[in-house]
């Protein structure tokens, strides 16, 4: 048997495994064609549907595997819902016992589209959880997209656990700090230099206050921006080695907590540039359609989380 085809069966019989219940019908197809999307990905280090196909470990000619792996991406009855909430649904509970660190952030994904994600931290990988792909290339998106995911995250947090969200500079709005705090959640977003904030009545910009590298400084109890909200605590971090300072706004009353929490922001850089250039290519998938390109990313996504669980069984 080849390491093609062992491949494929592994990851099928894992797909049906941790399914929460007996798949039949359209929907076990449906998983049947998901195995070899993920299997040829991994063989081939693509999304390309063309290359998928000459590692997919079937009789079927190689236009014929093509074809069918496209309908699977093309087809509306192949909802995140069903083929990729059952196995979120799992990561959050095993992890649910411990605070979730839940990153926010965008890229560029296909052709002239951007997915906003959520993913949470795992030792020190970023597990996907929930995107959205949207038409735009570089560029912040909407407060109300941010928002829309944000809800849907919520909906599928196990009660009672602890969250600590993360984003960069496009995550600092009134809005969102304001969603976050009526959820209890703690958050530690990056923010601008010529951010307004306002203490013991006296506004400034961030960028006025001198700083130099190895500096850490901390602005409790103060107003954030224009609208004065707030009270919040903004950190001003140089850190050692870096060029320029970075300016943080946090809920946490403590320094030094919101800092390593903010540290581990670079995982979901990790995993975009695995899913992207060092990885799957996602970016050259050709794909121009952001439901087509949120439904291939579920077997991208899968088979990010199938590799790392790999890593895991081979460290234990």
């Amino acid at each position: 048997m080849s390491d093609n085809l062992k491949r494929y069966r592994a990851i099928k019989e894992g797909l049906c495994q941790l399914y929460p219940k007996e798949v039949s019908g359209h929907q076990a197809q449906g998983i049947n064609v998901l195995a070899m999307f993920i299997n040829g990905i991994v063989a081939s280090k693509s999304t390309h549907t063309r290359e998928v196909a000459k590692k997919t470990p079937t009789g079927a000619k190689v236009n014929s595997r093509e074809i069918q792996l496209s309908r699977w991406y093309k087809n509306p009855a192949i909802t995140y819902e069903l083929y990729m909430l059952p196995y979120v649904e799992q990561v959050l509970s095993r992890l649910s016992e411990q605070t979730l660190t839940i990153i926010i952030d965008s890229s560029e994904v296909g052709r002239g589209c951007m997915a906003l994600m959520l993913t949470v931290v795992y030792q020190r990988r970023a597990i996907p959880l929930l995107w959205t792909v949207v038409k735009g290339s570089k560029g912040h998106l909407p407060t109300a997209t941010h928002l829309d995911l944000l809800r849907r995250l919520q909906d599928l947090l196990p009660e009672d656990v602890d969250v600590v969200l993360l984003g960069d500079g496009e995550f600092d709005s009134v809005e969102l700090q304001t969603f976050v705090n009526q959820q209890a959640w703690h958050y530690v977003c990056r923010t601008a230099k010529n951010s307004q904030v306002c203490e013991m009545s006296i506004w400034q910009a961030l960028d006025d206050v001198a700083l130099w590298p190895g500096c850490c400084l901390s602005l409790p109890e103060v107003q954030f921006t224009q609208r004065s909200y707030g009270p919040l605590l903004v950190i001003l971090w140089w850190r050692k080695g870096e060029k320029e300072p970075i300016y943080l706004v946090t809920n946490f009353d403590l320094t030094e907590e919101a800092c390593r929490f903010y540290r581990k922001r670079m995982r979901i850089e990790t995993f975009f540039s695995d899913q992207k250039s060092r990885g799957f290519h996602l970016h050259k998938s050709h794909i121009s359609d952001p439901d087509r390109l949120s439904r291939l990313m579920i077997a991208a996504c899968l088979a990010y989380i199938w590799i790392i669980a790999l890593g895991v069984l081979t460290f234990k």
